[in-house]
């Protein structure tokens, strides 16, 4: 289709032959590093503008190619023209145009039918819960199913500060702290409390970031 997914418009036909194990071989030849070109209808942006408004006015902007990695694919099901795949991927990679290449390797083409995102980073899709479903809880089972503020950072590494430190960091002074890089921390109090996050300099000083409100 003109935008690789169901809403556009069908540009090519071509009748599917297809096999299990023709689509178990052609899928095992995207896992690994491979490069992809950012689908004219996509947010990226060109000199401050989405791709996507470019596209609408039909105007085709070259797009650099992007390594990008793929974990795994596994084959979910065939019915028919539509397959059915679980896609294990790096950060940037577009499920569109991974679905175009697929097709134009197979000789037949294809299109994006329906995505789900089933997991990102430790955050699982089978673990979570409708609005409806919290609404309809104790407020105690509640606080057991929530997530604290700081599971959203768990790829950050963390440091334990003192009392003095943590006094120190909630008004918005730096402290000492000797850091191989300037990566950003997660920041606790001697009481093990979430604290927020502090950002290092090479020169032995700690800044905070962003502080959690009503630190005790």
């Amino acid at each position: 289709t003109s935008t690789g997914d169901q809403e556009g418009e069908v540009v090519s036909e071509k009748k599917v032959a297809l096999n299990e194990a023709q689509l178990k071989d052609t899928l095992k030849k995207f896992i690994g590093d491979i490069t992809q070109i950012p689908p004219m209808y996509s947010a990226l942006k060109f000199a401050g503008k989405p791709l996507y408004e470019y596209a609408r006015e039909g105007i085709e902007i070259e797009r650099k190619s992007r390594l990008i990695k793929i974990y795994d694919i596994k084959l979910i099901s065939i019915e028919e023209s539509i397959i059915t795949i679980e896609v294990d991927c790096s950060k940037g990679t577009y499920i569109r145009t991974l679905a175009e290449d697929i097709g134009e390797t197979l000789g037949c083409g294809a299109h994006l039918k329906g995505l789900t995102r089933t997991q990102t980073g430790n955050f699982k899709l089978s673990d979570a819960l409708t609005i409806e479903a919290l609404e309809a809880m104790s407020m105690p089972s509640r606080e057991k199913v929530l997530l604290p503020t700081d599971a959203l950072l768990e790829g950050l590494s963390s440091i334990k500060l003192t009392m003095a430190q943590t006094e120190a960091i909630k008004k918005g002074q730096s402290i000492d702290f000797i850091s191989e890089n300037d990566k950003e921390v997660r920041l606790y109090s001697a009481s093990g409390q979430f604290v927020g996050v502090g950002q290092p300099d090479l020169q032995g000083r700690l800044f905070p970031k962003r502080l959690i409100a009503n630190i005790l």
